[in-house]
């Protein structure tokens, strides 16, 4: 599988997804609002990645990879709705509320029983959303080195064959890709960016992935 990847976004998660696409031979663009931001980052790739729009890359994907912060995710995908229709979304995004962690638990403006997914869906129903790449740190995203364990990577969404395509691509990152089922799922996965963070938050402690072991 090789396809153009839209990556809607320019911070770290964005141009970490970005460089481990074009890593394994995807042509990638990045949609940005301040398309300055990415000066740097498109010197040191070498012309390998494009920038655009918003809408330019939601256009220009056939997968889009949606990595903005949480409190600008939906106004995104309500702008592109019509752009990210019968795509597969790669939701990487999580809820945190612009407030200070609580003695290391970030704050979200979700709740348990409704997630940005979900909201993320309703919004553009006609694209096919997967959550993921959400509960580990962006300097783990793609290629890890756990020694011998490939870490876990949890998913979910409403379209199987998206959930697939997501699938190739977590394993080709690196990762075992753990199905979770529908959209309602990521009211669990999503609080998983808490718990990675706690570690964090409270000893400085950033090197460390889930993994779901199985007998």
């Amino acid at each position: 599988m090789s396809k153009k990847i839209g990556i809607l976004g320019s911070g770290t998660v964005a141009q970490t997804m970005a460089g481990g696409f074009v890593k394994h031979g995807f042509s990638v663009q990045m949609g940005t609002s301040k398309p300055e931001k990415l000066d740097e980052f498109i010197k040191k790739s070498g012309g390998a990645i494009s920038v655009g729009s918003f809408s330019d890359s939601a256009k220009f994907g056939e997968i889009i990879v949606l990595a903005v912060k949480g409190n600008a995710a939906l106004g995104v995908v309500k702008a592109g709705a019509a752009d990210l229709k019968g795509k597969t979304v790669i939701d990487t995004t999580n809820p945190i509320e612009d407030a200070p962690p609580e003695n290391g638990v970030l704050r979200f403006f979700s709740k348990l029983d409704r997630s940005l997914m979900e909201d993320l869906q309703k919004a553009a129903p006609d694209a096919y959303f997967v959550k993921c790449f959400n509960s580990i740190g962006a300097a783990f995203m793609v290629n890890p080195d756990f020694g011998n364990q490939k870490p876990s990577m949890f998913i979910c969404g409403n379209n199987s064959a998206a959930k697939a395509e997501v699938a190739a691509i977590v394993t080709t990152f690196g990762f075992e890709a753990e199905d979770m089922g529908a959209v309602e799922s990521a009211r669990a996965i999503e609080p998983l960016c808490m718990l990675w963070c706690i570690p964090g938050m409270r000893n400085n402690e950033w090197n460390h992935a889930f993994k779901l072991l199985k007998k």
